[in-house]
């Protein structure tokens, strides 16, 4: 498996681990021979001496087991956790470099799930199996060996046992693993839904639907609950199948010892010697079982990071890619641009001819779905066009460097995303080395400075994830902000004024509108924000239907006219 690489740097710790578990494993092998010592020469020989003696071996024995496994759980988990790191961190910039087609298709909860509850899973398995893979069998093996040192004539019973605890264990893993398998899947399954119904609990509410997400929420449960069932009731048999086993083997360890004993051929410290051998026999298979089950899980959700890591990015820069444009007037040109989204179906845009200016002041407007979104998508290349270019200062979209590309651009989406901070915080993602004195200009210009100076800490003042804290209007403006600190030759706008009242609008709007060399792109559904463009695209079904001043295309659009009339002409009537 590729994510194995992810190891490289930890290899001494992948070593030690196991060498420092085998050297637990001897020791442990020690004692049954010490105890055998103790009660046949200390206890029998009535030697207080002795026996105090091999007491201190016992504990040295005991406190040298106990340093040399802490010291391999230390490697293991040093070497664990620097996989998953490394491994992590990679998966993040991997999905980071997808399209957004590419992220489209694989879905959020996957790439959320991926990072966490996979990686963990992948995690958890390299530690066990580190500390297990080879300790477990050298003791099974190395107890049978030690038997046969103690009592050759009884280690016959070591002989049988072993193999049928091992099929024991082969039938009860090779039924379990598989359920656990779909036991995990159906685990994945209720933690999306978990995630979407959390996510969207407003609106499952505003629609009523709480019962009817329950109730399938309860069925993928139930479902998953059943399988767990299956897969326990199975798997419940180890321990009561292997300790009859044992148990049956200690008995007989126990009366052919007696026999042995009474023809004065074996001590009784060498048949607890035995005894303790079965039993650390039985230990270790149990522990070597829950690894197959563990190993198991952690190969699936390493295969399913393989397949993410397998997803070939589908935008790359180009080797000979530009990290500057040309000194044109034409900053944006759209030459017969055409997009089809991923499994999409029809086109979402379709041959779109269109220049913008430097310093022009161009707004977009249209019904839901007319590829108003994605027509301004194409220009910072979150997607590629399916046929004709996008050039931007010059030179095609496809042939930027992506981050030079976008560090020319200020965009500020449909949906304001802050970020767990500060208003400060927030402000730099905009520009890192931006002073207090431009964030103060760009929040007054985004009608955002009076609230944020507001609260208490005014800059610093805290903003939770997705900005949870604030109202609609506050996180559109700080969006807003964030993108003027920017200070970017073109701003993009995609419907970003929804949530804000029509005073606030316009007096926003007049701010973003003020500064001549800014070439602004504005989306928007209110006609009234298009009064003050240069020109007006009107967009209708992935195509430009009409292109001018807001006066003209009421007069020459019919869907423009129609969506001003829809907007004014009530207002006009009353």
């Amino acid at each position: 498996m590729r994510i194995l690489s992810f190891i490289k740097g930890y290899r001494r710790d992948a070593v030690l681990a196991p060498l420092f578990k085998l050297s637990e494993a001897v020791l442990e092998l020690l004692v049954p021979i010490a105890v055998a010592s103790l009660i046949d020469r200390g206890i029998a020989g009535n030697d207080p001496g002795y026996i105090v003696r091999m007491a201190l071996v016992m504990v040295a024995l005991g406190l040298s087991g106990l340093i040399v496994s802490v010291t391999a759980q230390y490697f293991a988990a040093r070497a664990a956790t620097g996989f998953s790191e490394k491994m992590r961190s990679a998966l993040f910039r991997h999905i980071s470099s997808l399209s957004e087609s590419d992220r489209d298709a694989l879905g959020t909860n996957t790439m959320i799930t991926r990072l966490t509850n996979d990686s963990n899973l992948v995690q958890n398995g390299i530690n066990m199996f580190l500390r297990l893979f080879l300790r477990s069998p050298f003791v099974v093996i190395g107890a049978a060996l030690m038997a046969f040192a103690v009592d050759p004539h009884l280690s016959w019973i070591f002989v049988i046992v072993i193999p049928v605890l091992s099929v024991i264990v082969a039938a009860i893993m090779g039924f379990t693993i598989p359920l656990y398998r779909k036991v995990q899947a159906a685990l994945d399954k209720v933690l999306s839904r978990t995630r979407e119904n959390l996510q969207g609990v407003r609106v499952l509410r505003a629609f009523g639907k709480e019962e009817e997400e329950v109730a399938s929420f309860a069925a993928d449960l139930a479902s998953l609950n059943d399988m767990q069932i299956r897969s326990g009731r199975v798997s419940a048999l180890l321990n009561p199948l292997t300790y009859v086993v044992i148990n049956l083997a200690i008995i007989a360890i126990i009366y052919a010892g007696r026999v042995r004993y009474e023809s004065s051929l074996i001590e009784i410290g060498a048949i607890v010697a035995l005894v303790n051998y079965m039993n650390q026999i039985l230990v270790e298979l149990v522990k070597f079982a829950n690894l197959l089950v563990t190993i198991s899980r952690a190969i699936a959700s390493g295969r399913r990071i393989e397949a993410v890591f397998s997803i070939s990015p589908s935008m790359e820069d180009a080797d000979d890619a530009v990290e500057a444009g040309l000194d044109t007037d034409e900053a944006i040109v759209f030459s017969g641009a055409s997009l089809t989204y991923r499994d999409g179906g029809e086109p979402s845009l379709e041959d779109v001819t269109l220049t913008v200016h430097k310093g022009e002041k161009i707004g977009i407007i249209g019904g839901t779905g007319s590829g108003k979104t994605s027509l301004v998508s194409l220009i910072p290349r979150f997607y590629d066009v399916s046929s004709g270019s996008v050039s931007f200062f010059g030179v095609d979209v496809r042939k930027w460097k992506r981050g030079s590309l976008r560090s020319m651009i200020a965009y500020v989406p449909q949906k304001s995303r802050l970020f767990s901070g500060t208003v400060r915080d927030n402000l730099m993602w905009g520009r890192r080395n931006a002073g207090e004195d431009e964030m103060r200009k760009a929040l007054e210009d985004a009608d955002a400075l009076s609230f944020v100076m507001e609260r208490k800490g005014a800059l610093d003042s805290p903003v939770l994830a997705g900005g949870k804290n604030l109202s609609g209007g506050q996180r559109q403006r700080l969006a807003i902000a964030r993108a003027l600190v920017k200070d970017a030759p073109v701003l993009i706008l995609d419907d970003s004024f929804s949530a804000l009242d029509y005073r606030t609008e316009a007096k926003v709007r007049h701010a973003v509108l003020s500064d001549k060399d800014r070439t602004v792109i504005l989306v928007s559904q209110r006609t009234g924000a298009m009064m003050s463009m240069d020109r007006v695209v009107v967009m209708d079904k992935g195509r430009v239907v009409g292109i001018g001043r807001h006066d003209d295309l009421l007069s020459s659009c019919a869907i423009y006219r129609e969506i001003y009339q829809s907007q004014y002409k009530g207002a006009e009537a009353r």
